[in-house]
């Protein structure tokens, strides 16, 4: 993310661009959400290597086939690729963290779109504390520049 600053001169984080490739089912259950965290944190990893970084913690169990079922769903859903090298299952992110947590914050923000009543919406912003009012401004700040850059271009 590009840190910038806002009318208060106070720094805020731009928001990464939402990915081309998107994957397939953005929710997640819990297991699903560390292992992807994991192979996120390594870059590409096996089975092996999340199965171990898993079991590093003494409190958890976990099987090697549950690792590779979840690392299945994760591919069908979307969410990794896998190569084989030297016999070897290697899996990597098709997006990476930051890239779904736009993903997600854009989902979310049409989600609370979609309900189109514009003053229910405005209820809620009406009721959001001032640091909350100060995002709000950022936005449509940012908002109004990116169309004023479009509308250049």
């Amino acid at each position: 993310s590009i840190i910038a600053s806002n009318f208060l001169n106070r720094p805020i984080a731009l928001m990464t661009p939402l990915p081309n490739q998107r994957p397939k089912k953005l929710s997640l259950g819990p297991l699903e959400e560390e292992i992807l965290e994991i192979v996120w944190e390594f870059g590409s990893a096996s089975v092996k290597a999340i199965h171990e970084q898993i079991l590093s913690d003494p409190d958890r169990e976990l099987a090697y086939t549950s690792v590779t079922k979840v690392l299945q769903r994760l591919t069908n859903k979307g969410w990794l690729t896998c190569d084989k090298s030297n016999r070897v299952y290697y899996w990597q992110p098709t997006i990476s963290k930051s890239e779904a947590k736009a993903l997600r914050a854009y989902e979310q923000l049409n989600q609370f779109l979609a309900v189109s009543d514009p003053d229910l919406v405005a209820s809620f912003a009406d009721s959001l504390d001032v640091t909350s009012l100060e995002q709000l401004d950022a936005i449509a700040q940012r908002l109004k520049t990116l169309r004023q850059q479009r509308e250049e271009d």
